[in-house]
């Protein structure tokens, strides 16, 4: 759901992909092999089922609805991920690290437990990321940067918005009406930034992401898993995987096969 061809970016947030729920005739849509990232954050935000995170680091971490997991590749970190209970379904979200923090060094964090809040019309929040409504993540953030899961009945809510943040809306269940506009889940809202409130009216419950952020200010390149400036920063990065530079990309304690970088469609061909 994002990128798409008319937005990059909202905030830091530079990926979202809604995954599943897994047809019982087709494989698991979660079967990753070791696979490389440079220049970001991976967010993981499960809605239902278990999954199984592997990385270079040695961690090994089961993630279950209601928990994060946020592993920061910086200068290059790879990683596995495995469902492990069905059925499956979830969001993976990536965030793109500034010029700061993104040749640096790799980490990952779990948490368990995040703030939830009540509010007014019988909702729910969940704060992944950021602060919303005086409640704060403890998650890391290199930029200023809020992700919200959002549970409301039929009717009306208004979201409270830092208008320094340009937003987003993720739909994940039900349908929404935003500004005007009637949003289905596969559908982005996007809000740019001044705004200090917004109206929101389901038809029914109904369940979305809150995501935003300040503009990032740097234009990024992505490419396969990578996140970087230019084509070189990904060349980099490309021949680096496949080299099988452990400086760089050290091993992936993982069951499931290495997945092969594709050849980037910049480089002429080695024929």
């Amino acid at each position: 759901m994002l990128p798409t061809k008319g937005r990059r970016t909202v905030g830091a947030w530079c990926f979202v992909d809604v995954i599943g729920p897994a047809d019982a005739q087709e494989p698991d849509p979660l079967e990753v092999g070791p696979h490389p990232h440079i220049g970001l954050s991976t967010a993981t935000w499960l809605l239902e089922g278990e999954a199984l995170h592997t990385d270079s680091l040695g961690t090994e971490q089961v993630i279950r609805p209601g928990q994060l997991n946020l592993m920061t590749a910086g200068r290059g970190i790879g990683h596995a991920e495995l469902a492990a209970r069905p059925p499956f379904r979830g969001v993976q979200l990536w965030i793109a690290q500034p010029e700061g923090t993104r040749h640096g060094a790799n980490a990952f964090e779990h948490h368990a437990s995040l703030p939830q809040l009540d509010l007014e019309d019988d909702g729910s929040a969940t704060i992944l990321v950021g602060s919303f409504v005086g409640a704060r993540s403890a998650a890391r953030t290199d930029t200023a940067l809020v992700g919200v899961d959002l549970s409301v009945p039929r009717g009306r809510t208004t979201l409270p918005l830092d208008t320094s943040f340009e937003h987003a809306l993720v739909l994940l269940d039900g349908r929404l009406q935003v500004g005007g506009e009637v949003v289905e889940p596969g559908w982005l809202a996007l809000l740019p930034a001044g705004r200090s409130e917004l109206p929101v009216s389901a038809d029914g419950d109904a369940r979305y992401l809150l995501l935003g952020g300040e503009p990032l200010g740097e234009r990024i390149a992505m490419w396969w898993n990578f996140v970087a400036r230019d084509q070189d920063e990904l060349t980099d990065a490309y021949r680096a995987w496949q080299d099988r530079d452990t400086d760089r990309f050290a091993p992936v304690p993982s069951q499931l096969p290495r997945i092969d970088a594709p050849r980037p469609p910049w480089l002429p061909d080695e024929g």
